[in-house]
């Protein structure tokens, strides 16, 4: 049986993706560090959707995690039609502050092992008559963020990854797509520690996590190369392009410094 395999899929946008699929008929395998979160969250979607699902707890710190993953898929018998590579995690302050063992291991959540995850995978994707890959970057790919810069530096490897990647499959069954959510009502800004007057801001834009994974979905089945979710992120993106790069600067570390 083909299934949709999920990281970081215990909450948030990675569970409202998750749910997305299985609402399309899609079976689905969850990835995520909180086993019991994972139990309760695939417990939910047999409920609801009827459709088979898995979980396995796995750290994406863990440089040999994705290996696992997919020693865990070839054991279990699990084909894999899509790969979600939606793990990652950020963290706000200035760069010279914070320790240096925790940016890198946001280096290697939000980077390493979704390229470790998508080179495994990518020949058991190729071996079907239709595939999907899709990349949760961030709409802080689009400029650089003072006080987030490991973060949106780090995204912004995500989308460039994505269209190259894009590009070289262009003549397989594999599509890749690379969606660029702005503020989220998830707990990003709790995990990354981001300031009071950063949390206020994104307030009035925030997007549900349904909405998003709503809009990922749908476009990774329609086939688009990237997407920003959300006509306010949209403009946003434009407005960073239109405008100098330091004023996009100035007002990002305005609001997280």
């Amino acid at each position: 049986m083909n299934y949709i395999l999920i990281t970081g899929a215990s909450k948030g946008i990675g569970l409202s993706i998750a749910r997305a699929w299985a609402a399309r008929g899609f079976n689905v395998l969850l990835v995520a560090r909180g086993a019991e979160a994972l139990e309760a969250a695939a417990a939910a979607i047999r409920k609801d959707f009827g459709v088979q699902v898995d979980f396995r707890s796995e750290d994406l710190g863990d440089a040999a995690a994705p290996q696992r993953l997919l020693d865990w898929c070839r054991s279990s018998g699990y084909a894999v039609q899509g790969l979600v590579n939606n793990a990652g995690f950020g963290s706000s302050g200035a760069f010279a502050e914070l320790p240096l063992e925790g940016q890198q291991n946001m280096m290697q959540v939000n980077m390493n092992a979704l390229v470790a995850l998508t080179h495994l995978f990518l020949p058991e994707l190729k071996k079907q008559p239709k595939a999907w890959l899709l990349n949760i970057a961030s709409s802080a790919a689009y400029q650089a963020v003072p006080f987030l810069s490991i973060y949106a530096a780090t995204k912004a490897f995500v989308l460039t990854f994505s269209r190259g990647l894009r590009y070289e499959l262009r003549d397989t069954s594999v599509s890749v797509t690379c969606v660029c959510p702005g503020s989220t009502d998830t707990d990003f800004a709790n995990r990354a520690q981001v300031g009071p007057k950063a949390q206020k801001a994104a307030e009035k834009v925030n997007m549900t996590p349904e909405a998003v994974a709503e809009a990922a979905v749908k476009a990774t089945l329609q086939g688009r190369a990237e997407v920003i979710t959300g006509a306010i992120n949209k403009l946003g993106a434009f407005l960073v392009w239109l405008f100098p790069k330091s004023l996009a600067e100035k007002t990002a570390a305005g609001l997280y410094k």
